[in-house]
């Protein structure tokens, strides 16, 4: 997939260990092979993304195997469909590189998070990993055949600008259900608060929507690591992570919408 210049629109090219413009704006590209394109004044923090926790917790607990049935959804739901893949928050790989494999199509990863894309093309070598903006995709104008964006950001009129004609996007969102009992323990009380998983998408039209619910259970480290995957790290207070810390085995139910 060829790339464009985040600042300036214009086509990158490839020169040793960056990629430069016409107009002399160079991006370096990393020992593990991902190439950063994500200008500090394109930046909201001085790190932003998940971080090295964080993103060791999703690698370890997805190649655990607790999420293998939203992989299996995915390469089931998307047979057929020609690329080439961009993943627009891809975290450290596991989804797009999978998806990929299955599909036999050629992948990109997107994530504004340096430590993820770093993870992801130390261990996915087939595939171009990009640490980059949503906001700002660094793709052509429909190049894209597949667009996933799983439990991560929307940008609907990016996303329309990169996709072909005939070109699919597919989000995973959580459930009001997911993840309840992880919940019930760091949480003194839950609230009901109503989610739309099935948002109307300005240019896109709703072709199929599949739900999927199933069980799993862990163990040890891979409770906390559960934690690490969800956006509750950030909310949760002493009294929570202490009874999560005191939780040895947890079962608890993923409920998602394709």
């Amino acid at each position: 997939m060829e790339l464009f210049c985040p600042l300036c629109a214009a086509p990158l090219i490839r020169q040793g260990n960056s990629c430069a413009c016409a107009n002399r704006h160079s991006f370096d590209i990393a020992r593990q092979g991902y190439i950063h394109l994500l200008p500090v004044q394109n930046k909201r923090s001085l790190n932003p993304g998940d971080t090295p926790q964080q993103v060791m917790a999703r690698r370890e607990f997805l190649e655990g195997g607790f999420y293998a049935p939203i992989a299996d959804a995915l390469s089931d739901l998307l047979k057929g469909y020609p690329g080439p893949l961009l993943d627009v928050g891809c975290g450290e790989g596991y989804y797009s590189a999978n998806l990929s494999r299955r599909l036999s199509c050629e992948l990109t990863g997107l994530d504004i998070s340096k430590e993820a894309v770093r993870r992801a093309a130390g261990k996915y070598k087939n595939a171009q990993w990009l640490c980059a903006s949503a906001a700002r995709l660094p793709v052509g104008d429909e190049s894209v055949g597949i667009l996933t964006s799983l439990f991560a950001l929307t940008v609907p009129e990016e996303f329309h600008r990169v996709l072909k004609k005939d070109g699919v996007f597919v989000q995973v969102l959580a459930a009001q259900d997911h993840l309840l009992k992880l919940k019930s323990i760091i949480y003194p009380q839950l609230t009901h608060k109503e989610k739309n998983t099935a948002p109307t998408l300005a240019g896109f039209r709703l072709t199929e929507s599949r739900k999927l619910r199933f069980s799993f259970t862990v163990e040890g480290q891979q409770v906390q690591n559960l934690l690490y995957m969800t956006p509750h790290v950030y909310r949760i207070g002493k009294d929570g992570l202490q009874r999560l810390q005191n939780t040895q085995i947890l079962t608890d139910t993923a409920s998602c919408v394709i």
